[in-house]
């Protein structure tokens, strides 16, 4: 038995709220991919507000490329990106670009760039970015798993004042692994909850034959933080936000919840269904579907699943791909950002913005106390 389990008006809240934040009809292109075809995308970051006000925005450019031939098939992640909006997010600039040598290492050129994360503190601006680096190799027991050509993913960290100040930093190693189920972390995601910093990532094992979720707190990594599921995420469970629930109406009073939005899919590559199988998106690896999960503080990596047996972010175009959901709530409006499949088949970032008297109305307060 879950003794965290939640009960089920909570949960009818939460899921009503997060459908309503990831709503893909009102959702609106921000950043396009570079070309309207398959393999094509931007995202895989996340929205802050920084000290002066401005909305900022940080994600990668992906372009066609396949992993399983090796990287010389396409450029896949070339560069690492900026944005900021000084309009409540009508408009984004681009402020910042990083490329794949802006991000290598001695002896460690970087390949791909992938998951990113932008976080505002009293010292500045932190960037963590997770790259596929050459010459690290697999460990001995799993060398003959390696693909010519490709690298192992690792996740790093850039310290500046200010955004534009990064370009100038220093790229700090942050988290490896040489466990073989382990090998691979990526996608770092980062919140402060109970007073500490929190680093969610995803990993894959040596095989790449799923990806699932840990966490790095205190210097300290656990992995299967957020296994994968019995059903429609049996073969992807990657963590990508823990957006803390709004402190109003019936969530006021007790622990501080956390919306946990998650990637999943049936498989790591598309399936060929059955003809007299239902027709439905399965989800696979580049062309997740998205999972809801609520967590509290008290359990923090122990989030229970509520998308259970079928996804709850399904895009309507394309492959049904819905994936690398970031939501920031503020003051006047919560923004929703996510990776969405397109008719082409590429996956510009899209944003969805819903007032705050809206989420108030939904959460159980009259719009006119909670504005004041």
């Amino acid at each position: 038995m879950n003794t965290n389990a939640f009960d089920d008006t909570t949960r009818k809240a939460a899921m009503e709220l997060a459908q309503a934040l990831i709503d893909q009809e009102r959702a609106r292109v921000i950043v396009p991919a570079e070309r309207p075809e398959p393999g094509f995308w931007f995202g895989g970051g996340n929205l802050s507000v920084g000290p002066d006000g401005a909305l900022y925005l940080v994600g990668r450019y992906r372009n066609y490329g396949d992993s399983r031939t090796g990287l010389g098939r396409g450029e896949r992640g070339k560069e690492l990106a900026v944005f900021r909006s000084d309009d409540r997010g009508a408009t984004f600039r681009k402020v910042l670009s990083l490329s794949k040598s802006d991000l290598s290492l001695p002896g460690r050129e970087v390949l791909s760039i992938e998951g990113s994360h932008l976080e505002f503190h009293e010292n500045g601006v932190s960037l963590y970015v997770s790259t596929e680096k050459d010459g690290i190799g697999y460990p001995d027991e799993v060398r003959d798993f390696h693909k010519s050509g490709t690298g192992v993913w690792t996740i790093d960290v850039l310290h500046a004042p200010r955004v534009e100040a990064l370009g100038e930093a220093t790229v700090e190693p942050l988290l490896a692994s040489r466990t073989p189920e382990y090998l691979h972390v990526k996608d770092p995601f980062v919140f402060t909850a109970n007073g500490t910093r929190q680093i969610g990532f995803c990993t894959h094992p040596f095989c790449w034959s799923a990806s699932h979720t840990g966490f790095h707190v205190d210097g300290r990594t656990t992995y299967d933080v957020f296994p994968r599921g019995p059903a429609w995420d049996v073969a992807i469970a990657r963590m990508t936000c823990y957006a803390p629930l709004p402190r109003i109406g019936r969530f006021a009073a007790g622990e501080q919840l956390y919306l946990c939005f998650y990637d999943g899919g049936e498989c790591v590559r598309q399936l060929d269904e059955h003809p007299a199988a239902v027709a439905r998106p399965r989800g696979y690896s580049c062309e997740e579907i998205g999972g809801l999960a609520l967590a509290r503080d008290s359990a923090l990596l122990a989030p229970e699943r509520l998308s259970t047996l079928a996804p709850a972010f399904v895009s309507p175009h394309g492959t049904g791909c819905s994936r690398y959901v970031d939501v920031l709530f503020t003051e006047e409006y919560a923004y929703a950002t996510w990776q969405q499949s397109q008719d082409d088949l590429s996956q510009p970032l899209v944003m969805n913005v819903v007032e705050m008297s809206t989420v108030a109305e939904m959460l159980g307060l009259r719009p006119s106390k909670f504005l004041g």
